[in-house]
């Protein structure tokens, strides 16, 4: 449940320090009042069965729930903080020290080590908001890019659980410098490919979420915690500064919104949720060769551009989230682009497919699904792209296949789109595409709208279903330049030449995917099974071709995409008919004689 961040500060802050203690006593929730002696959610999560509150969770609670049974095994236990700039205060820090050790059972504020997650093997990184806050001292530091090397060096995923105040002042500018070194180790991870999954409790806030904490693959966020850069005192003040716009601005669930998390998972289900994450993450599989795909349909008979054009909007037809749900088998979606916003119009995220793990991106136009999201018809935002260059920057390092669901009239055309540089996310989204190692597929699955679908679909292989469409401008706007008569929109879609036989006869795409009878409008699942079917085909085919030829396939395939003559061609082929014509007349007239 979101709450007023204002509302609840306070009685987040008076007890945080003890509560790895105190909350075993608690008999009643502090914001609602609800009985927990008897509630098996507080006893074995810390939550609150009625109001949802997300209790603070001590490291040996954390370790209990998240892992498999006695598979845990600490690292690095004998590390202890001295007193490296010889703080002096009311109250010695090496006492401080000691007095948390005691009350806490913990060594320092972190507690890394390896375990087993759904039966995966993973490194574990806990810090415990208990001790000192979660601040980030040198112990702390020295464990957290110790685990990442160690990830780093026996291709390992890792998870990290982040609950931190920020600075440990205690340590000075040696504290501060804790952010350089875990990020910094946390490039060892990357450039081996391994999986990093971060965790976010409430609070979060401080180096240890301006550092490693935010450069996780995949970022998770508990109900209603405090996430944000800002000290819990300043944050504080900054809410009773504003009480206007106070209302869950750092919660989680806002910043899931602005596009800085991928989700929000209660802790009851945040095992299940990181046990599917870390299997698609961490699976390694190769689709067995099939049969060459029987797509290359040239002779498919259709009933008229304008009657393609009018089946790919149909209102019924499957969006890429319903062929999503149908021909993967499991998946983990992203959010946000890490700079602005969520775009809805673009869902995206990591999935399997025959057992074969693979990032998938999918324009959604919205309409007959069940949710009440606004996805725009599909039009996409700069933020959807750079959304969709998150997935792609995954494939890339974990190498694994790219698929593409290509449905858009084209991207949003508005000034918020333009000050936030519409531009520049198709040009970068279409250099990345183009230049990925991974297999790269593209669907067209209904609306293949100019730029806004070409920025997801410069790809190894494109496919288009039979009834789709893939145009640089819609009939009804090509109607308007070139006719100036809005009602010829079926001549339009004609000249145009946007359906799949169309395409397929231009060498726009490789493949022609068939529909059901009575088209895919009317029978999802049929459509979804024929979809899966060339998917795996293709797959298979693209997986047994070394990286390097299939980005010289590919570059080729584009390079040499156009009709074009140079003016000695232009000139010869003028003079060859020059002179055909002349002899065509001439025997002509001795026939004539």
């Amino acid at each position: 449940m979101v709450r007023i961040v204002s509302g609840i500060f306070n009685k987040l802050t008076q007890n945080f320090q003890q509560d790895s203690v105190s909350q075993k006593d608690l008999e009643s929730c502090r914001f609602c009042d609800q009985d927990l002696t008897k509630s098996n959610l507080y006893i074995n999560h810390k939550v609150c069965p009625s109001c949802n509150f997300h209790y603070s969770q001590s490291t040996m609670d954390r370790i209990k729930s998240l892992t498999d049974s006695g598979s845990f095994r600490e690292h690095n236990k004998s590390l202890f903080s001295s007193n490296p700039i010889s703080f002096s205060s009311k109250k010695d820090y090496r006492k401080n020290l000691f007095t948390e050790q005691k009350r806490t059972g913990l060594t320092e504020a972190v507690v890394t080590g390896s375990c087993r997650i759904g039966g995966i093997q993973c490194l574990l990184i806990i810090l415990d908001f208990g001790f000192m806050g979660g601040s980030m001292g040198s112990v702390v530091g020295e464990k957290i890019a110790s685990t990442f090397e160690r990830a780093a060096k026996k291709k390992i995923p890792l998870v990290a659980v982040v609950t931190s105040r920020g600075t440990r002042i205690q340590e000075g500018v040696i504290s501060l410098m804790q952010m350089a070194k875990t990020a910094g180790s946390y490039n060892k991870l990357k450039d081996k490919g391994v999986p990093f999954i971060s965790v976010l409790s409430n609070p979060c806030t401080g180096q240890a979420y301006g550092s490693f904490a935010n450069l996780a693959d995949i970022t998770i966020a508990e109900p209603s915690a405090i996430i944000g850069y800002n000290s819990l005192g300043t944050v504080q003040d900054s809410v009773h500064d504003n009480e206007d716009n106070n209302e869950e601005y750092l919660s989680s669930e806002s910043r899931l919104k602005q596009g800085l998390i991928d989700a929000v998972v209660e802790r009851g289900k945040l095992r299940e949720v990181l046990s599917v994450t870390l299997d698609i993450l961490s699976k390694e599989f190769k689709i067995e060769s099939a049969s060459r795909l029987q797509g290359s349909k040239q002779d498919i008979e259709t009933d008229g551009a304008w009657h393609s054009v009018q089946l790919a909007r149909h209102s019924s037809r499957p969006t890429s989230l319903d062929f999503m749900a149908r021909i993967l088998d499991n998946f983990v979606e992203i959010h946000g682009d890490r700079l602005f916003a969520d775009d809805p119009s673009v869902v995206c995220g990591l999935g399997q497919i025959g057992g074969l793990t693979i990032a998938i991106i999918g324009q959604d136009r919205g309409g007959h699904s069940p949710d009440s999201v606004d996805r725009r018809d599909g039009r996409t935002m700069p933020e959807g792209f750079r959304k969709a260059q998150r997935v792609l920057q995954m494939a890339q390092k974990f190498e694994i296949p790219v698929i593409t669901l290509l449905d858009t009239p084209g991207p949003s055309t508005s000034i918020e789109s333009e000050t936030r540089g519409l531009g520049q996310s198709i040009a970068s989204t279409l250099s990345m595409l183009t230049e990925i190692r991974c297999p790269t597929i593209s669907v067209v699955i209904g609306e293949g709208g100019s730029a806004g679908a070409l920025a997801l679909g410069a790809t190894d292989i494109t496919m288009m279903l039979e009834n789709s469409i893939y145009s640089a401008l819609s009939p009804e706007e090509a109607a308007e330049l070139m006719y100036q008569d809005g009602n010829r929109v079926d001549d339009a879609a004609e000249s145009l030449k946007l359906t799949a036989t169309d395409c397929m006869n231009l060498g726009i795409i490789d493949v022609v995917i068939p529909e059901p009878d009575s088209g895919a409008h009317n029978n999802h699942h049929e459509a979804a099974r024929l979809l899966k079917r060339s998917l795996l085909t293709v797959l298979s085919e693209l997986q047994n071709q070394s990286p390097r030829k299939r980005m010289r396939t590919r570059y080729n395939k584009y390079r040499n995409m156009g009709n074009y003559s140079s003016r000695l061609t232009t000139t010869i082929s003028r003079r060859s008919q020059l002179i055909e014509g002349a002899i065509k007349r001439y025997r002509e007239d001795s026939q004539d004689k």
